[in-house]
Parts: C-alpha cells; sequence; structure tokens
C-alpha cells in the first residue's frame, strides 16, 4: 500500500516525474503476485488503485538505484542491513515519515480493521514524506522504495 499511496500523492502534487518508486520484499514467496486483495480493496475505497502492482525481491541493484529505502518494520531494517552495501540508506518508514519510531504492522492475518488502520499511518508517512522531500529535492534525485 506505501507504494500506492506516496504515487498517488506524488501524482496530486504534479511531481510523478521527478520520484522514482518501487516497492519490493525481502523475501521472495509472493513474487509476481498482484497485492493482498483487502489491501487492494482498503485503497480503492480510498480512491486509489494499486491492482497492478506486483510483488517483487529486493535486488542488489536497488541499494545503487533507490537514495532511500524505507522498510516498514525493524526485522526487515535487519533483513536489509545484513545484504546492503555500507553507503545505503536504509530507514525504519516509522522513523523518517511518522517520526514515532513505530513499526508498521502487516495486516495479511487481521481482518478490515487492521488494513484500515495501516493505511491510515501510511498515508499520513507518505503525506510527511513528500513534505520533506520536496524540501530537500535539490540534494536528492527523488528515488524512493519501501520494503515489507
Amino acid at each position: 500500500m506505501a507504494e500506492g499511496i506516496f504515487r498517488h500523492l506524488v501524482a496530486e502534487a504534479g511531481l510523478t516525474g521527478r520520484f522514482t518508486i518501487d516497492s519490493a520484499g525481502t523475501g521472495g514467496w509472493h513474487e509476481g503476485e498482484p497485492p493482498d486483495r483487502r489491501s487492494i480493496a482498503t485503497a480503492k475505497g480510498h480512491g486509489i488503485d494499486i491492482s497492478g502492482q506486483h510483488a517483487r525481491r529486493i535486488r542488489s541493484s536497488d541499494f545503487r538505484d533507490f537514495d532511500l529505502i524505507l522498510a516498514m518494520d525493524r526485522d526487515n531494517v535487519a533483513a536489509l542491513e545484513t545484504i546492503a552495501p555500507p553507503e545505503a540508506s536504509i530507514r525504519l518508514f516509522g522513523d523518517i515519515a511518522l517520526r514515532t519510531g513505530e513499526d508498521i504492522p502487516d495486516p495479511y492475518y487481521g481482518g478490515p480493521a487492521g488494513f484500515e488502520l495501516v493505511y491510515t499511518r501510511l498515508l499520513t508517512g507518505c503525506s510527511s514524506l513528500l513534505e520533506a522531500l520536496g524540501a530537500e529535492r535539490a540534494s536528492c534525485s527523488g528515488n524512493t522504495s519501501s520494503v515489507r
């Protein structure tokens, strides 16, 4: 959902050509699949279409191609740090986008309320992130990735 929300906000701001946005997982078990149907429904309920997204596993080139890689939880930060070169910029979404240090929970095993909660946290964080990146645009190429 983070990729779709951030893409939507960037498009609304008229900045589509200024950012490269993608998402990937640390595992490849869902590679090539669309988002969970409940994520699609939640995003659609808020006017965002994520049905065209497909899961992929993070690649070594991502650490070179993206200026900022955001992980949704500490376990993924740790997993990324074990495979990333030292110069990679890996941050916890809750630190940089929300400034709360919180992990974004995986709503997979819960009900619709969990997907709505995650959507709300991601929307808040993506809005703040876009505002921050807009202010820092002169020193950032705008390549952003999120990892679950």
